[in-house]
């Protein structure tokens, strides 16, 4: 592999500036897991430096390529828990603790997101959570490989089943 370029390289550094924090979010949220979105969106960006040369709409690229990573991580995880019993994970306090109210309503919000995005299709929620990271149209339409024309109807599609699935959760958790 051809060592980059000096110019690739200072873009490449600009890119990773712009686009590192909205695809780890997007990543976090899709995965509901931050230390694997940390791994896949460092992954994403050493396969674009690897790549040597900018592709034509980089960040709807990195997207892209961050996807088909979570793919691949979520099958890897499903196998290796067919095989082993999974480890329970330790909650990290980086903030000092909120109240006991704040916390229990903060869980309770968090939980029926997470419930509702795990509820509606993996197009839908990667569309409502590439939006909330402020990606245009245009670059979701490249990302999710979908008509340009299209991104509209199917984001406002995504967050009516969110609202429902949303909405469903209040039933769950009575």
């Amino acid at each position: 592999m051809p060592e980059p370029t000096s110019a690739f390289r200072e873009r490449f550094a600009e890119l990773f500036s712009a686009h590192f924090q909205s695809i780890f979010r997007f990543l976090t949220r899709l995965s509901g897991d931050s230390d694997l979105a940390a791994d896949i969106a460092q992954e994403a960006f050493v396969r674009l430096y690897r790549r040597g040369s900018e592709p034509d709409a980089p960040g709807a690229w990195l997207v892209s390529v961050a996807m088909n990573l979570l793919r691949n991580a979520a099958s890897t995880r499903r196998r290796r828990l067919r095989l082993l019993t999974p480890a329970r994970g330790e909650e990290v306090m980086a903030d000092a603790p909120a109240s006991p109210d704040r916390k229990v309503e903060a869980d309770d919000a968090r939980r029926r997101v997470r419930y509702a995005l795990d509820r509606i299709p993996e197009r839908e929620r990667s569309l409502l959570l590439l939006q909330a990271e402020g990606f245009s149209y245009r670059e979701i339409a490249a990302a999710l490989h979908v008509n340009g024309a299209s991104v509209g109807v199917l984001l406002a599609r995504a967050r009516k089943r969110f609202r429902e699935a949303y909405e469903d959760s209040s039933d769950t958790s009575r």
